[in-house]
């Protein structure tokens, strides 16, 4: 356990370092091609400050709605890439990503402010901005709006056609429970490398999460890891395996995006397996340290891997759709139309 002058000094360093950086485009990943720094400057070119203004206001009511479309972004890209498959709902033919054990507990609220944000563009620009492209200005605004960097970000995507199967959806996003390895190796795949893996998840440094997430760390015993305090004080939380409670991600700081979330791993205070073991396994251990003891690295390293996760299999130019509805495809929201008139025309039918 790190002795508690050195969780001072951890403390002081990350004080002293900024709250609020803006980090260039010159400074971060690549871009693939079909998307632009620029892209909405002629067709919406208030885009940007109508969805900050709007989530400002949002966050101002509850700062909690930042953890949400944070979260939502990550479990967008991961499966199937950044095409907001994760906002279309489910059809008779089968459910949708949003029914899979892990996006059952993104927040509803987080789909509403995104529809909400989807239906003022328009009414300004015209149906030219994707879902995907406001799930992706949503989740850098809520970093940027609770403490976190403010970064440029490439625009462009195009909303996927199809979302993916269940069995997809949790073969690419790691559980809790998930060791270093499966998540090193998961994202591998995707081309984020360890710097990136413990980058992201720092988003963890605001939010919640059930106790179904981490009780496998304390009943039928406790993952002897964990610092004991913590563990004690999660049992208050969690008085059973089966509680359906919940509890801040981060000890410290849970509604400022921060680095407190790494002096929590380095004082055996992270809550899910999947964090903590980021600090055990060698490979891991001194990325998380560095981040620790300096705010503006973690900052600079995080605005590199969410541009890298955030142009995961991006859909552009003729592809895929610009959807009238986030959480319907445009062919669907057609059939449901027509279905809607031809069943008035049998009822005036009837009535004749």
């Amino acid at each position: 356990m790190a002795s508690s002058s050195f969780v001072t000094l951890l403390l002081i360093s990350s004080f002293l370092s900024f709250s609020h950086i803006r980090v260039s485009e010159a400074a971060t990943a690549p871009i693939v091609k079909g998307l632009s720094w620029t892209f909405y400057d002629s067709s919406c070119p208030k885009l940007e400050s109508i969805i900050r203004k709007e989530l400002k206001k949002v966050f101002d009511k509850d700062i909690a709605q930042a953890a949400g479309l944070l979260r939502l972004h990550f479990h967008d890209c991961f499966v199937q890439g950044c095409d907001a498959s994760v906002l279309l709902d489910g059809s008779a033919s089968g459910p949708s990503e949003k029914d899979a054990p892990p996006n059952l507990t993104l927040r509803a609220q987080a789909f509403k402010i995104i529809e909400d944000l989807r239906s003022q563009i328009e009414k300004k620009c015209g149906r030219v901005v994707s879902c995907a492209d406001i799930t992706a200005i949503a989740a850098r605004d809520a970093v940027f709006l609770s403490g976190g960097p403010d970064y440029e970000l490439p625009l462009g995507r195009r909303d996927g056609l199809n979302f993916a199967t269940r069995n997809v959806t949790l073969d690419n996003l790691p559980a809790p429970q998930s060791n270093t390895t499966t998540i090193l190796n998961s994202l591998a795949t995707k081309n984020l490398d360890p710097t990136d893996v413990v980058s992201l998840s720092g988003g963890h440094t605001i939010g919640i999460s059930h106790c179904s997430s981490f009780t496998d760390r304390l009943y039928p015993s406790k993952d002897p890891v964990m610092d004991q305090t913590f563990e004690k004080n999660l049992k208050l939380t969690c008085p059973a395996s089966n509680t359906d409670n919940t509890t801040v991600l981060d000890l410290r700081s849970p509604n400022t995006f921060d680095n407190k979330y790494y002096v929590d791993l380095m004082n055996r205070q992270g809550l899910f397996f999947s964090d903590q073991d980021l600090y055990t396994d060698k490979r891991t251990k001194d990325i998380v340290t560095s981040f620790a003891v300096n705010q503006s690295l973690f900052f600079e390293k995080f605005v590199v891997a969410m541009l890298k996760m955030g142009q995961l299999n991006v859909l552009t130019g003729s592809q895929g759709e610009i959807r009238a509805n986030c959480s319907v495809r445009n062919a669907d929201k057609k059939k449901s139309f027509l279905t809607t008139v031809v069943e008035e025309v049998v009822e005036e039918l009837i009535e004749m």
